[in-house]
């Protein structure tokens, strides 16, 4: 277990994120990294927050763990986005930077909280409408999500239902329908389910 990283109580919120970072960017110990990836991804639930992690480029840190062979790196990253990309500041910066083919690729994960994640997060980028970003809404990442609308999961179904639902116009789903069964970025259900014929 990592211990927390040695910073003055009167260095303020500031100064604490900017231990996080420095010891997630120092240390060699795999856990630790973990670690302070999570209390960073907790830190990004918190609004009063999004300011610093800007400041910090948190949201990189984030964009740069998705590439990680760690899954557990790549589910914190994620989550991390997941609880920024509410932000208006921050989904522009995510769309700006290249963020959403590292995203699409969390789709495949045989994790289901990074799944889950993902898929949120996707959402949360998408603006309903013609504004939206194009590859939000490709049509191997709807066919992702006509395969997860049929998971067993009950929370992976229901979100994917939404994003069909809400982000997809009716044609794209009938196109998506009539695509080769396997054809989705070679997205396998997450590790926890079994594939469902429809």
């Amino acid at each position: 277990m990592a211990q927390k990283p040695k910073v003055d109580p009167h260095v303020g919120r500031l100064g604490y994120l900017q231990a996080l970072v420095t010891e997630f960017q120092e240390t060699e110990s795999q856990d630790a990294k973990e670690q302070v990836l999570a209390n960073l991804a907790n830190f990004a639930y918190d609004p009063s927050n999004y300011q610093y992690l800007r400041q910090l480029q948190v949201l990189d840190l984030f964009l740069d763990s998705l590439s990680e062979e760690n899954e557990t790196l790549v589910e914190f990253a994620i989550g991390g986005l997941c609880n920024l990309c509410s932000d208006r500041a921050n989904k522009e910066h995510i769309l700006q930077t290249g963020g959403v083919p590292l995203i699409i690729n969390c789709l495949s994960s045989p994790n289901e909280e990074t799944v889950l994640s993902a898929v949120t997060t996707i959402m949360y980028l998408c603006s309903p409408g013609p504004g939206s970003h194009p590859e939000l809404t490709a049509m191997p990442v709807v066919q992702c999500m006509l395969r997860f609308s049929l998971s067993t999961n009950t929370r992976l179904r229901n979100l994917a239902q939404i994003f069909l639902e809400d982000f997809c116009s009716p044609s794209q789903v009938a196109e998506a329908r009539r695509w080769p069964a396997h054809s989705a970025l070679g997205i396998p259900l997450p590790r926890t389910e079994a594939p469902q014929q429809p």
